[in-house]
């Protein structure tokens, strides 16, 4: 099979009952355009050269809760990042997640140690009006922050829709992050309301939260309530947490008061819904404000047209509460779906823990990070053999490149008939550039297509779009998902830095990348870790896939070393249990490498470790690497999931010469 073969290609009967299919029939229905386009590269092109007809169609065709004009659609400003999106929409995001209001279920609930809770959407409504109310008599007005320290269950979801039908602005992180990693967010944005657990399961361990609830609950002086959900079961939480601050249990906090009626508060276009963060893995993490309309819009477009999300379709994603893709998954109740909730660890007690879901629940969209798909393949699990996987149409990957071996294991041992879609965007944006596509073919490490209205290109360095060859990627025209602003940053001075420096008025994500003659793309890494070797620009991702191919290679990290005037490339990795690095690994290594890519990309130095140091979500650390092996202070240690790591990479004897 060559590359230019796909892996998989949708049949016709795909295509006809696909919902993009459909909507483009809206389209014409509507006279919005002429004909439904033979190809989505025609569609796409439409929709970014008519964008504010785009993002206008979709009120009307996702039947999105609103009042007010959807004219103007975009106030057009000389900078893209003043551009201001529907400025006499009124709309409330919780309203549009609750619109159905039925014995349906609405969410499913399964913790590590097998716990399964199940509420319908009338349910879920219910208690959001339980939890409005309480929060309405303590005086939760709009605005105001409330955040979670919680793991990925239902209670999270229902103070998120009550906090957000009110018109304040919901924040969280999940019970792994240490007591820094919370106050260097949760500090900055000073909540008045806490909803914390007294602990939580992962990897068959009971891990208690009490410890780091005091200190983080000390810290947060503004704080009026806390709101304690007992999972585990410790005893006297609610007591001795906070002597200053009322902390009742979840289901003691909701209201009794059955006169009630449920409300949301329908505010401006922008009002904010959320506050994410960024990695904070070079300082204090970036509070970035996202508005709801766009985030509503957003995730509509990628769950419905790209994801291919139905009605009476169940999705899966494992995820924390403190990654974006909680936000982006938990959007599906809009689309009437199912969701399942996941809190523990993916692997226990089995690697193929998670894919018993798929069956149990009838999950046709599951979603996983790359490093899972990575981890599945070397634990040798083979779930065609195992499992029957009737309902799974669609598997999603983000989190970092999906390399094209782990597209060829999905299609060689899961089953050759589903979408397998490598997506990438950001908490940046709280939504993807690139994902999948239900009516295009997929091949092998590309992600298909660039989403709807969304003008995405990859620039070289004097600013022109390339194809065939790796550049930054860009956005050239805004979108409604764009940050409103970031917190405390009254100028926007932190925004422009991060995404306006590089290229005059275009958004520049900081990925490294190219698009292929297919319309798809690769992303090869980040921009700031791109490696430089005698002046060639190599993304770490190129290597990482090779080296993820390599069976005794567990995990890896690569970066670039100052050495002589230039830079070296330096591969540290993490073996299977009980193997060490000999000459013969290395030798095989460094041939596998040249062979499949080139001598440039060949480390001159390989080094065994025993962990390789990732973010609070999951992600490897590569700035945090090359600063320590730089001797240089590596500023957050916080941001971190596991500093202690890095202690292995300083001052290594073999880097000295």
């Amino acid at each position: 099979m060559t590359k230019d073969t796909p892996l998989w290609t949708p049949s016709l009967q795909d295509v006809q009952a696909a919902n993009i299919t459909h909507f483009q029939a809206y389209l014409t229905e509507k006279k919005l355009i002429s004909a439904p386009f033979s190809t989505y590269k025609e569609l796409h092109h439409w929709s970014i050269t008519n964008r504010r007809v785009f993002w206008k169609s979709l009120f009307d065709y996702f039947q999105i809760c609103y009042e007010g004009s959807t004219e103007p659609a975009e106030l057009v400003q000389t900078e893209m990042i003043n551009t201001r999106w529907f400025p006499n929409v009124r709309l409330n995001f919780a309203e549009n997640l609750l619109r159905r209001d039925d014995n349906k279920p609405a969410v499913v609930s399964i913790l590590e140690n097998g716990q399964r809770k199940e509420l319908s959407f009338q349910e879920l409504k219910e208690k959001v009006r339980q939890l409005q109310h309480s929060l309405l008599e303590m005086g939760v007005q709009e605005g105001d922050r409330i955040v979670a320290f919680m793991p990925n269950i239902p209670e999270t979801l229902i103070a998120m829709l009550a906090t957000v039908s009110l018109g304040a602005i919901w924040s969280s992180c999940s019970p792994d992050f240490g007591i820094n990693g919370v106050i260097d967010r949760f500090g900055q944005i000073k909540p008045k309301v806490l909803f914390c657990c007294d602990g939580y399961y992962y990897n068959g361990k009971t891990i208690q939260c009490f410890d780091k609830l005091k200190q983080i609950s000390a810290q947060l002086p503004e704080l009026e309530q806390i709101v304690i959900t007992p999972l585990i079961g410790e005893t006297n939480c609610a007591q001795q947490l906070n002597q200053h601050t009322p902390s009742p249990y979840f289901e003691e906090f909701l209201s009794s008061d059955k006169e009630h009626t449920l409300q949301f508060k329908r505010l401006p276009f922008n009002h904010p819904p959320y506050i994410m963060y960024s990695s904070g893995t070079t300082g204090l993490p970036k509070c970035i404000v996202h508005g709801a309309g766009g985030t509503l819009l957003q995730h509509l477009k990628e769950l419905s047209l790209h994801t291919n999300v139905k009605r009476d379709d169940t999705i899966f994603y494992y995820t924390t509460c403190g990654w974006m893709m909680w936000n982006w998954l938990v959007s599906s109740l809009a689309l009437g779906a199912k969701l399942v909730l996941f809190d523990g660890s993916p692997f226990h007690p089995k690697p193929s823990s998670l894919i018993d879901l798929i069956d149990k629940e009838q999950i046709n969209t599951f979603g996983c990070s790359a490093k899972y798909i990575s981890a599945l393949e070397k634990a040798d699990v083979k779930p065609k053999q195992s499992h029957q996987l009737k309902s799974l149409r669609n598997i999603l990957s983000t989190g970092s490149p999906l390399n094209p071996a782990n597209f060829q294991y999905i299609y060689r041992e899961f089953k050759q008939e589903l979408c397998l879609s490598s997506i990438s965007g950001g908490t940046d944006i709280i939504s993807c550039f690139v994902l999948g596509n239900p009516v295009l073919p997929v091949y092998s490490g590309e992600i298909q297509c660039a989403g709807l209205a969304m003008d995405v290109n990859i620039f070289n360095e004097q600013g022109k779009p390339i194809i065939g060859e790796k550049g930054e990627l860009v956005c050239t025209q805004a979108f409604p998902s764009m940050p409103i602003y970031f917190w405390d940053d009254p100028d926007n001075k932190r925004y422009h830095a991060s995404y306006f420096h590089h290229f005059s008025n275009i958004w520049t994500h900081g990925d490294y990348g190219e698009e292929t003659p297919h319309g798809g793309f690769i992303i090869s890494g980040r921009s700031d870790t791109v490696l430089n070797p005698g002046g060639i620009r190599i993304g770490t991702a190129e290597i990482y896939r090779i080296v993820e191919s390599i069976p005794k290679i567990l995990d890896s990290v690569v970066v670039g070393q100052s050495w002589k005037g230039d830079v070296r490339v330096v591969l540290f990795v993490q073996l299977k249990t009980g193997l060490n690095l000999d000459e013969i690994l290395q030798k095989e290594i460094k041939q596998t490498i040249r062979k499949e890519l080139s001598p440039r990309h060949t480390p001159e130095k390989i080094l065994q470790v025993t962990d390789i140091p990732k973010t609070l979500s999951g992600k490897t650390v590569e700035l945090a690497v090359s600063h320590s092996i730089h001797g240089r202070c590596v500023e957050n240690l916080d941001a971190l999931a596991n500093p202690e790591a890095l202690k292995e990479y300083k001052n290594r004897q073999e880097l000295k010469d």
